[in-house]
């Protein structure tokens, strides 16, 4: 003990000894402490849309899983569907498509803060599953994508302008879904995703716009289509080799 003896009689009478016994008294076990913390969180009752997607999902832990999906909590949502509708106003007040623009905008972001330590307030607990982190990935990034291209949807069916290029827009919304999530994943970092995506579809939008003359274009000309699913597929090759299991590694999203 610090090089003094370690007799009682000594403990007795050193108080640098006794202070140091004291304080490895109030040590905590770190491990046993978590095990109990994932446990009163696990055993939580499911409730009946949780149940339903572990049977549809086969696997209770990973609907609970989705279920926890930052980029699916309700304040989330609203705001989404805030920017949305605000989006679907201006279409009609304008000959912009504003909301088939903003979609794949919001998806992106959605997507890059749909999984990792810091965005995730259960991603140490999707450790404790018998599931892999890229299954725990994928299927949030495509519940997250289904929920936005509704949310998309929805708005335009209130524009005749907006409704046209419904499902034009939906072809770069994958694109840029997946240029979030890959950049998201290679720099561990959720703000570096997002910033690629909007980037990303800024410039295509600007690009567009500049050949054609037209705002809406990077949305509503076909001609677009093929460039966007060659790049959408090399970008799901991207996520899906960067997703590799890495259980191994200390990476930390931030």
């Amino acid at each position: 003990m610090n090089g003094h003896a370690g007799n009682a009689a000594h403990l007795a009478s050193c108080r640098e000894c006794q202070a140091q016994s004291n304080l490895e008294g109030l040590d905590v076990d770190l491990e046993q402490v978590w095990a109990r913390v994932a446990t009163e969180v696990w055993s939580r009752p499911a409730g009946r849309l949780e149940r339903w997607l572990g049977a549809a999902l086969r696997s209770p832990g990973l609907a609970r899983a989705l279920l926890t999906t930052p980029s699916l909590v309700l304040s989330w949502l609203l705001a989404s569907a805030a920017v949305l509708a605000a989006g679907a106003f201006f279409t009609y007040q304008s000959d912009v498509p504003w909301v088939a623009l903003l979609a794949p905008a919001l998806a992106g972001i959605g997507i890059a803060y749909a999984y990792g330590p810091g965005v995730d307030p259960a991603w140490e607990l999707s450790k404790t599953m018998a599931v892999t982190d890229r299954m725990v990935l994928l299927v949030r990034a495509l519940a997250v994508f289904g929920v936005n291209a509704v949310l998309g949807l929805v708005p335009s069916f209130f524009s005749d302008q907006a409704l046209a290029v419904t499902f034009l827009w939906l072809v770069p919304m994958t694109t840029v879904a997946a240029l979030a999530l890959a950049a998201a994943t290679w720099a561990r970092s959720a703000p570096v995703g997002v910033g690629a995506g909007l980037m990303g579809w800024a410039l295509i939008v600007v690009s567009a716009s500049r050949g054609l003359n037209n705002w809406g274009a990077a949305v509503s000309e076909p001609e677009f289509l093929p460039a966007y699913a060659v790049a959408t597929a090399v970008l799901t090759g991207v996520v899906l080799y960067g997703t590799r299991n890495r259980r191994s590694e200390a990476s930390l999203w931030r």
